[in-house]
Parts: C-alpha cells; sequence; structure tokens
C-alpha cells in the first residue's frame, strides 16, 4: 500500500509503502502483527489480525499538523466496517459521498472497487479507530439471506459497485458495540478458540450495524427533515466537543437554529436518549477507554470528561458499567 503524506501547504512529509499482506486474511490460523511508527508530524500504533477472509485492525493516533494523506488500497477491494472511537477526518467514497466526515462515537460499513482513497486528518491527540475488513467472497456469505439491509448492500458488492451501509449520516457507536470492540480489542483466549471468539464478535457487530441502519431508515420515513438532521449532528458535535463545560439546553438550542422541544424530541428520536443523557454515555464511554489505556490517573479522567469530582465519576462509571473505574483498570 503506497502512502503519501502531506501538509497544508502540500510539502511532503513522507512517500513510502506499507505493504498490506492480503495473503494473510487466507490464513486459517490467526496472523497476529503490531506496528509502532514515530515521526515528526505524528505518532501512531496499529495492531492487526487475519484470518479466514477477515482482518481486524485497531489502534491510536497523535497527529502533530494537519495532513492529507493519498494511498492505494490492496490488490482486490475489501468491505470495511469501521468505528471511529475518538477523534475527526474527512474521506469520500467514490460514487457515493465526495466528502464522508467521521467524527468521535460515529461508525459505517463502505465498499468501494476503487484503489485509491484520499484522507484529511486534523491536528488531535488521541484519535483511535477500530475496523473490520472483509474479503468480498467472505461477507457475500455472511450476507445471504440476513435480511434487506446485507441483501442491498450485498447486491452492490456482488455487482462491483460502491456502496455504504448509511449513507447520509455516520450512525453513532452504541455502548454495547464499545463494548464488544472492547471484548475482542482485550480478548484472552488462544488459537482456534480465539478465532472462533473474534469470528462471533465480528458478526455481532454487523448485526447490530444493520439493526440500527434499519431502524434509522423506519424513523427517516416518520419524518425528520434533511435540515433539522443536520442541526441534530451539529449539536451533538458540539456537545462532544464541550464535555467539561457543556452549553445549556437554551444555548445549544441557539447554536443550532432548533427550537428546545425539537432538540429535545430530536435526539430522542435519532440517538435514543435524551440531549444530556446522550452526553453523560459519551464521557463515560471514552472514560472507559481512557481508564483501560491506563496512560492518565482516574483523577485526570475524570476532569478531561467533565465531571466535578473523582467520586462523581467513580459512582457515575459503576452505574453504568457495574464496576468503579479503579478495578477495571
Amino acid at each position: 500500500m503506497a502512502v503519501v503524506i502531506k501538509n497544508d501547504a502540500s510539502d511532503i512529509l513522507l512517500e513510502d509503502d506499507f505493504p498490506f499482506e492480503e495473503e494473510k486474511m487466507s490464513s486459517p490460523t490467526i496472523v497476529e502483527d503490531a506496528k509502532s511508527l514515530s515521526y515528526d508530524f505524528g505518532q501512531a500504533t496499529f495492531n492487526s489480525l487475519y484470518f479466514d477472509g477477515y482482518h481486524l485492525g485497531y489502534g491510536k493516533a497523535h497527529i502533530y499538523e494537519n495532513l492529507h494523506i493519498s494511498h492505494s488500497k490492496v490488490a482486490r477491494p475489501l468491505v470495511d466496517m469501521l468505528f471511529l472511537q475518538r477523534g475527526s477526518f474527512h474521506t469520500a467514497l467514490d460514487g457515493v459521498r465526495d466528502n464522508l466526515h467521521f467524527s468521535t462515537l460515529e461508525h459505517n460499513l463502505m465498499f468501494t472497487p476503487t484503489l485509491g482513497e484520499n484522507a484529511a486528518v486534523e491536528k488531535q491527540d488521541g484519535l483511535t479507530l477500530f475496523s473490520i475488513s472483509f474479503t468480498q467472497d467472505r461477507f457475500l456469505a455472511l450476507a445471504e439471506h440476513n435480511g434487506e439491509v446485507l441483501d442491498r448492500i450485498a447486491n452492490n458488492i456482488a455487482g462491483n459497485r460502491p456502496v455504504m451501509l448509511d449513507q447520509h449520516h455516520n450512525p453513532h457507536i452504541t455502548p454495547r458495540m464499545n463494548a464488544i470492540i472492547e471484548e475482542m480489542t482485550n480478548c484472552t483466549f488462544q488459537g482456534g478458540v480465539k478465532k472462533l471468539f473474534l469470528q462471533s464478535k465480528a458478526i455481532e457487530l454487523l448485526a447490530l450495524q444493520c439493526s440500527q441502519a434499519g431502524e434509522v431508515t423506519e424513523k427517516r420515513t416518520r419524518q425528520i427533515s434533511a435540515s433539522d438532521r443536520e442541526r441534530l449532528d451539529h449539536a451533538r458535535t458540539i456537545l462532544l466537543a464541550n464535555m467539561q463545560e457543556p452549553p445549556t439546553m437554551a444555548q445549544l438550542a441557539r447554536m443550532t437554529g432548533l427550537n428546545e422541544f425539537k432538540l429535545k424530541s430530536g435526539f430522542r428520536e435519532v440517538y435514543n436518549n435524551t440531549v444530556f443523557g446522550y452526553l453523560s454515555d459519551s464521557r463515560l464511554e471514552q472514560s472507559r477507554i481512557l481508564v483501560l489505556e491506563g496512560k492518565y490517573s482516574l483523577a485526570e479522567i475524570a476532569a478531561e470528561a467533565g465531571f466535578s469530582s473523582p467520586q462523581h465519576f467513580s459512582n457515575a462509571f459503576r452505574k453504568k458499567f457495574g464496576v468503579s473505574p479503579s478495578k477495571l483498570r
């Protein structure tokens, strides 16, 4: 996979070949790989697992300046499930979306036969993502006779046409999705049992994505206008960017151009939560990731998430996850 990275001035910062060893996806046993990269413009760690037509990848990056990345993909196109747990970037999906913006706690499923891709990544600390890629044959085998959502996607993939799970908006990552991702990245099984576990969890994530997509389609028919949906997405972005000092409901309504009723009812409809219930859940989901990393103290994590005290943070954490942050660590 040839990669070219440029800055805002179009200076080439890196031009290199990072091989994606596609043949590993045919391995009947798990092949694991870990990479750690360090450059003047950023640092990253990335872990990969390959087996039976699957590629699982997860990692974190610290970006020190705005980057523009272009790369050629593997020799044959893959079906990609992408979960952005933290961070932000822009990309495109040829034939579907010219400007696809991923932000914290968003996901999608994508396929394009195009073998090149461009992405714009803003300066940021702690971009965290998880992905599952399938060969076309593997995905089509999973999709067969498994519902309208998968039928639509599979028909496009079989015809080598670009497709997304949701081409209007990236769906939000649910707490259950995050829990499955953590189970997969922290799996302690070995050998064939590990492969069986990871396969089952990958299929569970796919099922959750399809279920959520079906619910979203049903809600769109009820119907939230496209402009109101954009305002709701903007409200969500504002909340996630201001977790420590979130705006009041009235301020958020003014900032997004929605009245308070539409803001409240729209959040329940689109995100299955109240406005500040969604904020609280997002704070705790981000906190759980930081707790498991072990890089920051619990007091620092509590402050980062916007909790008034470590004790308040610990109580909320225990209530949501059934375990205190110190015991989870």
